[in-house]
């Protein structure tokens, strides 16, 4: 995954944090500042932004598969 990818995929997740239960939104929250920093994640952190970005966010909203 990209830095414009990853980008891609925290502002998506920024429209449904009113939906994230606490934990996920901690946890985004920490993305979210990762990629401020323009940091990239490792294998573990694009697996879980990518895991909530499919539990979040609707199918047929989504820009990536």
């Amino acid at each position: 995954m990209t830095n414009i990818e990853q980008h891609r995929l925290v502002l998506e997740l920024k429209d449904y944090t009113h939906k994230m239960k606490r934990y996920d939104l901690e946890e985004f929250r920490m993305f979210e500042k990762r990629d401020k920093d323009d940091e990239d994640l490792d294998d573990a952190s694009r697996k879980r932004l990518l895991d909530l970005y499919a539990l979040y966010v609707p199918a047929h909203r989504r820009i990536l598969p």
